[in-house]
Protein backbone atom coordinates (compact mmCIF):
# COMPACT_ATOMS: atom_id res chain seq x y z
CA UNK A 1 0.00 0.00 0.00
CA UNK A 2 1.14 3.52 -0.77
CA UNK A 3 2.25 5.48 2.28
CA UNK A 4 1.24 9.15 2.42
CA UNK A 5 3.06 11.95 4.20
CA UNK A 6 1.24 14.46 6.41
CA UNK A 7 1.12 17.19 3.77
CA UNK A 8 -0.21 14.74 1.15
CA UNK A 9 -3.58 14.32 2.89
CA UNK A 10 -5.63 15.91 0.04
CA UNK A 11 -3.99 13.53 -2.43
CA UNK A 12 -4.61 10.57 -0.13
CA UNK A 13 -8.33 11.36 -0.03
CA UNK A 14 -8.54 11.54 -3.82
CA UNK A 15 -6.62 8.29 -4.30
CA UNK A 16 -8.89 6.56 -1.78
CA UNK A 17 -11.85 7.62 -3.94
CA UNK A 18 -10.08 6.31 -7.04
CA UNK A 19 -9.47 2.94 -5.37
CA UNK A 20 -13.13 2.77 -4.38
CA UNK A 21 -14.26 3.51 -7.94
CA UNK A 22 -11.90 0.87 -9.32
CA UNK A 23 -13.38 -1.70 -6.97
CA UNK A 24 -16.87 -0.65 -8.10
CA UNK A 25 -15.87 -0.92 -11.75
CA UNK A 26 -14.44 -4.38 -11.18
CA UNK A 27 -17.69 -5.48 -9.53
CA UNK A 28 -19.79 -3.94 -12.34
CA UNK A 29 -17.79 -5.94 -14.92
CA UNK A 30 -18.24 -3.56 -17.88
CA UNK A 31 -21.44 -1.97 -19.18
CA UNK A 32 -22.40 1.70 -19.39
CA UNK A 33 -21.79 2.20 -15.68
CA UNK A 34 -18.25 0.95 -16.18
CA UNK A 35 -17.65 3.60 -18.86
CA UNK A 36 -18.87 6.45 -16.62
CA UNK A 37 -16.77 5.14 -13.73
CA UNK A 38 -13.70 5.04 -15.96
CA UNK A 39 -14.34 8.67 -16.95
CA UNK A 40 -14.61 9.68 -13.30
CA UNK A 41 -11.38 7.82 -12.48
CA UNK A 42 -9.63 9.68 -15.30
CA UNK A 43 -10.81 13.05 -14.00
CA UNK A 44 -9.75 12.26 -10.45
CA UNK A 45 -6.36 10.96 -11.66
CA UNK A 46 -5.75 14.25 -13.48
CA UNK A 47 -6.68 16.11 -10.31
CA UNK A 48 -4.24 13.99 -8.29
CA UNK A 49 -1.40 14.82 -10.68
CA UNK A 50 -2.19 18.54 -10.56
CA UNK A 51 -2.29 18.52 -6.76
CA UNK A 52 0.99 16.60 -6.57
CA UNK A 53 2.66 19.07 -8.93
CA UNK A 54 1.40 21.98 -6.85
CA UNK A 55 2.43 20.39 -3.54
CA UNK A 56 5.90 19.33 -4.65
CA UNK A 57 6.64 22.62 -6.38
CA UNK A 58 6.64 24.44 -3.04
CA UNK A 59 7.94 21.92 -0.49
CA UNK A 60 9.47 23.43 2.62
CA UNK A 61 12.85 22.10 3.83
CA UNK A 62 11.03 20.26 6.62
CA UNK A 63 8.74 18.57 4.09
CA UNK A 64 11.73 17.63 1.95
CA UNK A 65 13.19 15.90 4.98
CA UNK A 66 10.02 13.80 5.16
CA UNK A 67 10.18 12.96 1.46
CA UNK A 68 13.90 12.07 1.62
CA UNK A 69 13.16 9.62 4.43
CA UNK A 70 10.08 8.08 2.79
CA UNK A 71 10.22 4.31 3.30
CA UNK A 72 9.06 3.60 -0.26
CA UNK A 73 11.80 5.55 -2.05
CA UNK A 74 14.16 3.30 -4.02
CA UNK A 75 17.21 2.34 -1.99
CA UNK A 76 20.80 1.49 -2.92
CA UNK A 77 20.03 -2.16 -3.66
CA UNK A 78 17.19 -1.06 -5.95
CA UNK A 79 19.56 1.16 -7.94
CA UNK A 80 22.12 -1.63 -8.12
CA UNK A 81 19.47 -4.03 -9.37
CA UNK A 82 18.19 -1.53 -11.93
CA UNK A 83 21.48 -0.06 -13.19
CA UNK A 84 24.24 -2.62 -12.61
CA UNK A 85 24.49 -5.86 -14.55
CA UNK A 86 26.62 -8.87 -13.58
CA UNK A 87 26.78 -7.54 -10.03
CA UNK A 88 29.00 -9.55 -7.69
CA UNK A 89 28.74 -8.45 -4.04
CA UNK A 90 31.94 -8.32 -1.99
CA UNK A 91 31.82 -8.58 1.79
CA UNK A 92 33.94 -7.81 4.81
CA UNK A 93 36.74 -5.42 5.73
CA UNK A 94 39.35 -8.20 6.17
CA UNK A 95 39.89 -6.97 9.72
CA UNK A 96 36.78 -7.48 11.84
CA UNK A 97 33.44 -8.28 10.17
CA UNK A 98 31.03 -7.58 7.35
CA UNK A 99 28.87 -4.51 7.99
CA UNK A 100 25.62 -4.88 6.06
CA UNK A 101 24.83 -1.17 6.39
CA UNK A 102 27.28 -0.69 3.51
CA UNK A 103 26.89 -2.86 0.43
CA UNK A 104 29.30 -3.02 -2.46
CA UNK A 105 30.82 -5.07 -5.21
CA UNK A 106 31.78 -5.35 -8.86
CA UNK A 107 29.50 -5.02 -11.85
CA UNK A 108 28.90 -3.32 -15.18
CA UNK A 109 27.22 0.03 -15.75
CA UNK A 110 26.26 0.50 -19.40
CA UNK A 111 28.87 -2.13 -20.25
CA UNK A 112 31.62 -0.35 -18.28
CA UNK A 113 33.14 -2.35 -15.42
CA UNK A 114 32.68 -0.45 -12.15
CA UNK A 115 32.91 -0.78 -8.40
CA UNK A 116 29.65 0.10 -6.62
CA UNK A 117 29.40 1.08 -2.95
CA UNK A 118 26.42 2.40 -1.02
CA UNK A 119 24.59 2.67 2.27
CA UNK A 120 21.49 0.49 2.45
CA UNK A 121 18.66 1.29 4.89
CA UNK A 122 16.38 -1.66 4.22
CA UNK A 123 12.77 -1.58 3.06
CA UNK A 124 10.89 -3.31 5.92
CA UNK A 125 11.53 -4.01 9.59
CA UNK A 126 13.47 -7.22 8.95
CA UNK A 127 15.81 -5.71 6.35
CA UNK A 128 16.17 -2.44 8.28
CA UNK A 129 17.41 -4.36 11.27
CA UNK A 130 19.68 -6.42 9.03
CA UNK A 131 21.22 -3.27 7.53
CA UNK A 132 21.15 -1.33 10.83
CA UNK A 133 18.95 1.35 9.20
CA UNK A 134 21.87 2.35 6.95
CA UNK A 135 24.08 3.45 9.86
CA UNK A 136 27.53 1.95 9.34
CA UNK A 137 30.12 0.94 11.89
CA UNK A 138 33.90 1.27 11.34
CA UNK A 139 34.06 -2.09 9.55
CA UNK A 140 31.56 -0.73 7.01
CA UNK A 141 33.78 2.22 6.14
CA UNK A 142 36.84 -0.04 6.08
CA UNK A 143 34.99 -2.28 3.63
CA UNK A 144 34.33 0.80 1.49
CA UNK A 145 38.04 1.71 1.68
CA UNK A 146 38.99 -1.83 0.61
CA UNK A 147 36.67 -1.65 -2.39
CA UNK A 148 37.88 1.81 -3.42
CA UNK A 149 41.49 0.65 -3.24
CA UNK A 150 40.53 -2.40 -5.32
CA UNK A 151 38.98 -0.06 -7.89
CA UNK A 152 42.19 1.99 -7.94
CA UNK A 153 44.38 -1.05 -8.57
CA UNK A 154 42.25 -2.28 -11.46
CA UNK A 155 41.40 1.19 -12.86
CA UNK A 156 37.66 0.80 -12.37
CA UNK A 157 35.35 3.82 -11.95
CA UNK A 158 33.49 4.01 -8.63
CA UNK A 159 29.78 4.74 -8.18
CA UNK A 160 28.52 5.42 -4.66
CA UNK A 161 24.96 5.79 -3.39
CA UNK A 162 24.37 7.65 -0.14
CA UNK A 163 21.27 7.19 2.03
CA UNK A 164 22.03 7.37 5.74
CA UNK A 165 21.13 9.47 8.74
CA UNK A 166 24.76 9.17 9.80
CA UNK A 167 27.35 6.71 11.07
CA UNK A 168 26.33 4.40 13.92
CA UNK A 169 26.90 6.32 17.21
CA UNK A 170 27.14 3.28 19.49
CA UNK A 171 29.88 2.59 22.02
CA UNK A 172 30.97 -0.48 20.03
CA UNK A 173 31.61 1.69 16.96
CA UNK A 174 33.57 4.25 18.96
CA UNK A 175 35.64 1.48 20.55
CA UNK A 176 36.65 0.22 17.11
CA UNK A 177 37.65 3.65 15.78
CA UNK A 178 34.61 5.16 14.08
CA UNK A 179 36.13 8.63 13.55
CA UNK A 180 39.39 7.22 12.16
CA UNK A 181 37.52 4.91 9.77
CA UNK A 182 35.41 7.78 8.43
CA UNK A 183 38.46 10.03 8.05
CA UNK A 184 40.35 7.29 6.19
CA UNK A 185 37.38 6.72 3.90
CA UNK A 186 37.27 10.44 3.05
CA UNK A 187 41.04 10.37 2.44
CA UNK A 188 40.67 7.37 0.15
CA UNK A 189 37.91 9.14 -1.80
CA UNK A 190 40.25 12.09 -2.31
CA UNK A 191 43.23 10.02 -3.45
CA UNK A 192 41.77 7.10 -5.40
CA UNK A 193 43.10 7.45 -8.99
CA UNK A 194 39.84 6.64 -10.82
CA UNK A 195 36.59 8.51 -11.57
CA UNK A 196 34.29 8.67 -8.55
CA UNK A 197 30.63 9.68 -8.82
CA UNK A 198 28.47 9.92 -5.69
CA UNK A 199 24.71 10.30 -5.53
CA UNK A 200 22.67 11.29 -2.47
CA UNK A 201 19.52 9.28 -3.13
CA UNK A 202 17.69 10.04 0.13
CA UNK A 203 19.26 11.32 3.31
CA UNK A 204 22.91 12.34 3.44
CA UNK A 205 23.77 12.67 7.10
CA UNK A 206 27.01 13.95 8.60
CA UNK A 207 30.40 12.27 8.18
CA UNK A 208 28.68 8.97 7.51
CA UNK A 209 27.59 10.44 4.16
CA UNK A 210 30.74 12.45 3.40
CA UNK A 211 32.78 9.25 3.78
CA UNK A 212 31.29 8.02 0.49
CA UNK A 213 30.51 11.34 -1.20
CA UNK A 214 33.88 13.12 -1.50
CA UNK A 215 33.72 12.62 -5.25
CA UNK A 216 34.59 14.08 -8.64
CA UNK A 217 30.86 14.62 -9.19
CA UNK A 218 28.26 14.76 -6.44
CA UNK A 219 24.66 14.31 -7.59
CA UNK A 220 21.53 14.71 -5.48
CA UNK A 221 17.99 13.66 -6.19
CA UNK A 222 15.59 16.60 -6.29
CA UNK A 223 14.03 15.84 -2.90
CA UNK A 224 17.08 14.42 -1.15
CA UNK A 225 18.78 16.18 1.79
CA UNK A 226 22.45 16.49 2.76
CA UNK A 227 23.55 18.00 6.05
CA UNK A 228 26.18 17.97 8.79
CA UNK A 229 23.48 17.08 11.34
CA UNK A 230 19.86 16.01 11.34
CA UNK A 231 17.27 18.75 11.96
CA UNK A 232 16.08 16.95 15.10
CA UNK A 233 19.58 16.74 16.58
CA UNK A 234 20.31 20.35 15.64
CA UNK A 235 17.09 21.51 17.32
CA UNK A 236 17.91 19.50 20.44
CA UNK A 237 21.33 21.16 20.70
CA UNK A 238 20.38 24.75 19.85
CA UNK A 239 16.90 25.01 21.36
CA UNK A 240 16.83 21.92 23.57
CA UNK A 241 13.57 21.12 21.82
CA UNK A 242 13.34 18.59 18.95
CA UNK A 243 9.99 20.15 18.00
CA UNK A 244 12.03 23.01 16.51
CA UNK A 245 13.26 20.61 13.80
CA UNK A 246 11.39 22.58 11.12
CA UNK A 247 13.22 25.77 12.06
CA UNK A 248 16.51 23.86 12.08
CA UNK A 249 15.81 22.41 8.62
CA UNK A 250 15.36 25.94 7.26
CA UNK A 251 18.63 27.12 8.84
CA UNK A 252 20.72 24.12 7.79
CA UNK A 253 20.28 24.77 4.04
CA UNK A 254 20.09 21.03 3.49
CA UNK A 255 18.03 20.81 0.28
CA UNK A 256 19.52 19.96 -3.09
CA UNK A 257 18.52 23.39 -4.39
CA UNK A 258 20.33 25.21 -1.56
CA UNK A 259 23.44 23.06 -1.90
CA UNK A 260 23.59 23.57 -5.66
CA UNK A 261 23.49 27.35 -5.15
CA UNK A 262 26.30 27.05 -2.60
CA UNK A 263 28.38 25.02 -5.05
CA UNK A 264 28.58 21.99 -2.76
CA UNK A 265 26.99 19.57 -5.23
CA UNK A 266 27.30 19.35 -8.99
CA UNK A 267 23.91 18.23 -10.27
CA UNK A 268 20.28 17.87 -9.22
CA UNK A 269 18.45 14.88 -10.69
CA UNK A 270 14.77 15.58 -11.24
CA UNK A 271 12.33 13.20 -9.56
CA UNK A 272 8.98 11.97 -10.92
CA UNK A 273 5.89 13.97 -9.96
CA UNK A 274 5.23 13.27 -6.29
CA UNK A 275 8.75 12.06 -5.54
CA UNK A 276 10.87 9.02 -6.34
CA UNK A 277 8.61 6.86 -4.15
CA UNK A 278 5.71 7.18 -6.58
CA UNK A 279 7.61 5.86 -9.61
CA UNK A 280 10.83 4.09 -8.54
CA UNK A 281 11.54 2.60 -11.97
CA UNK A 282 11.40 5.99 -13.68
CA UNK A 283 13.67 7.42 -10.97
CA UNK A 284 16.22 4.66 -11.43
CA UNK A 285 16.28 5.23 -15.20
CA UNK A 286 16.67 9.00 -14.82
CA UNK A 287 19.53 8.63 -12.38
CA UNK A 288 21.24 6.12 -14.67
CA UNK A 289 21.12 8.65 -17.51
CA UNK A 290 22.56 11.40 -15.29
CA UNK A 291 25.38 9.20 -14.01
CA UNK A 292 26.26 8.18 -17.57
CA UNK A 293 26.46 11.83 -18.64
CA UNK A 294 28.75 12.71 -15.72
CA UNK A 295 30.93 9.61 -16.04
CA UNK A 296 31.71 9.83 -19.74
CA UNK A 297 34.05 12.86 -19.68
CA UNK A 298 35.81 11.59 -16.55
CA UNK A 299 36.82 8.33 -18.24
CA UNK A 300 39.23 10.18 -20.52
CA UNK A 301 41.02 11.93 -17.64
CA UNK A 302 44.38 10.68 -16.40
CA UNK A 303 44.79 9.48 -12.82
CA UNK A 304 46.95 12.42 -11.73
CA UNK A 305 44.55 14.95 -13.24
CA UNK A 306 41.55 13.35 -11.56
CA UNK A 307 43.15 13.41 -8.12
CA UNK A 308 44.39 16.99 -8.55
CA UNK A 309 41.01 18.27 -9.75
CA UNK A 310 39.16 16.47 -6.95
CA UNK A 311 41.51 17.91 -4.34
CA UNK A 312 41.16 21.43 -5.75
CA UNK A 313 37.38 21.09 -5.87
CA UNK A 314 37.10 20.51 -2.13
CA UNK A 315 39.82 23.00 -1.22
CA UNK A 316 37.85 25.61 -3.19
CA UNK A 317 34.77 24.86 -1.07
CA UNK A 318 36.77 25.59 2.05
CA UNK A 319 38.23 28.81 0.64
CA UNK A 320 34.77 29.96 -0.42
CA UNK A 321 33.37 29.32 3.06
CA UNK A 322 36.18 31.33 4.67
CA UNK A 323 36.02 34.29 2.29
Amino acid sequence: MRQFLDFEKPVAELETKIDGLRNTAAAADGGSDGVSIADEIGKLSDKVEKQLRALYAKLTPSQKVQVARHAQRPHTLDYIKGLITDFTPLAGDRQFADDKAIVGGLGRFNGQSVVVIGTERGSDLETRLQHNFGMARPEGYRKAIRLMELAGRFRLPILTFVDTSGAWPGIDAEARGQAEAIARSIETCLTVPVPLIATVIGEGGSGGAVALATADRVLMLENAIYSVISPEACASILWRDPKQAGTAAEALRLTAQDLRKLGLIDRIVEEPVGGAQRDPQSMIEKLGQSIAQELMPLLSEGAAALVAQRREKFLAMGRSALS
